[in-house]
């Protein structure tokens, strides 16, 4: 009761005045996921001057933190249109539990649009995950809390920030265009989701399901001083679940075009899938990603990570794979993780070169309720000499700011985790 008042009390104060509310069931939903542990950034292993970004004399730093991992708060609501259709919509927002003074609260910043769905299938606008990134849901049964795989080493092979627009207002292509660079990668990220976009995700038919979705050029310019180039995205996936839930399987393909060379397109294609033995579930993933280096949109600053050397042309090709695996114990379960990021290959500097790291995580989480669950648990991130991978939602590094670690520094954290559904 408690739930509908204020369900109704939330959507009376969003509804304009006079307007009617017309849906048949608006609901107020969200997950709050926090961790409270103590986190270490281990001493940077390239020395300066070798292509390193930490200051010299840099060390190691260990710290307590609350963090949280993508936690959230929306609405989303349905209404029969008759004739087999139904209209729906859902506005989902971040909720920073923590260092609220660095992360802005934006309304519809997660999975937000509005569709039709009927016989046919489901087909709506808006921001939403990519079929890539969904596919995530059919291995990733490893983690406890948040830090696990998924918000580290698979399909992360670019950055943790804004997804870029090449004509200067987030872009990556040097001076003031430098957000994407400064924080390393190359390329549109292959985990993110896609805004401004069509998406498409077909009926379930003895099991199988087709999804696709497609980020309109909006960025597309014919100006003086712009970029001459026309940025857009596909994802597509296919996946089936069979032999009543235990098994499951996936494919996806990626092309993002004009987002790291002018002129052509990034791809990557991957399968995740997994099989529950009953007395334990096992999830995998493989993936790889090839960008492409032409006229270079990475600038290649001090401070990047890896990507494009300027001047060269060729390929940059990454792989990454993962294993995840969920042991019952009574109401909760053990739950580990091991995944590997590979040596960047192709158009890669010397200096570049050694850009592979590995992650392994292993805790208990135990299930109170279908809504609340406690975790306790391990995971650590071995950068190599030219890698700087990080989980999302982790503290600042030593300089006291960054969150993207220095090169060749290993991030780990001790952790009690809790996760809540409404």
């Amino acid at each position: 009761m408690q739930k509908k008042l204020l369900t109704m009390a939330v959507a009376g104060a969003l509804a304009a005045p006079c307007i009617a509310l017309a849906q048949s069931s608006v609901e107020v939903y969200g997950t709050i996921n926090m961790a409270f542990g103590k986190f270490k950034y281990s001493e940077p292993t390239t020395p300066p001057g070798t292509g390193a970004n930490a200051p010299a004399g840099t060390g190691s730093i260990s710290k307590w933190d609350v963090a949280q991992g993508a936690s959230n708060y929306g609405l989303r609501g349905r209404e029969s249109l008759g004739g087999g259709l139904t209209g729906w919509f859902q506005i989902e927002t971040n909720a920073p539990m923590e260092r609220s003074n660095n992360t802005a609260i934006t309304p519809a910043s997660r999975n937000s649009a509005v569709g039709i769905q009927a016989g046919f299938g489901n087909l709506f606008l808006g921001q939403w995950t990519t079929p890539w990134a969904d596919l995530d849901a059919l291995w990733s049964i490893g983690t406890v809390g948040f830090w696990g795989p998924v918000t580290s080493i698979i399909g992360r092979r670019e950055t943790t920030g804004t997804a870029p627009n090449p004509n200067c207002a987030n872009g990556h292509i040097g001076g003031a265009c430098d957000a994407l660079d400064s924080q390393g990668g190359v390329g549109h990220p292959f985990w993110r989701r896609f805004s401004q976009a069509v998406f498409y995700q077909s009926p379930v038919f003895a099991g199988v399901q087709v999804k696709a979705a497609y980020q309109t050029n909006e960025s597309k310019a014919n100006a003086p001083g712009a970029i001459g180039i026309d940025p857009s995205a596909w994802s597509a996936s296919a996946q089936w679940a069979g032999m009543g839930g235990r098994a499951r399987i996936g494919a996806a393909y990626d092309r993002h075009k004009d987002y790291t060379s002018a002129g052509q397109s990034d791809t990557g294609w991957a399968i995740k899938g997994g099989w529950n033995f009953g007395v334990a579930d096992i999830g995998l993933a493989y993936e790889r990603m090839t960008y492409k280096c032409g006229t270079v949109l990475n600038d290649q600053a001090a401070t990047t990570n890896v990507g494009c050397v300027a001047g060269q042309t060729g390929d940059i090709r990454a792989k990454q794979y993962g294993v995840a695996v969920a042991v019952p114990v009574g109401p909760g379960s053990i739950r580990a993780s091991y995944s590997v990021a590979k040596d960047l290959e192709g158009a890669v500097s010397a200096a570049q070169a050694d850009s592979g790291a590995k992650q392994w995580n292993i805790g208990y989480e135990h299930r109170f309720s279908k809504r609340t669950n406690v975790g306790v648990g391990y995971a650590v991130i071995k950068n190599d000499s030219a890698a700087s991978f990080t989980w999302t939602g982790a503290p600042p590094i030593q300089n006291g700011a960054a969150i993207t670690p220095f090169r060749g520094s290993d991030p780990s954290t001790y952790f009690v985790s809790i996760t809540h559904r409404f």
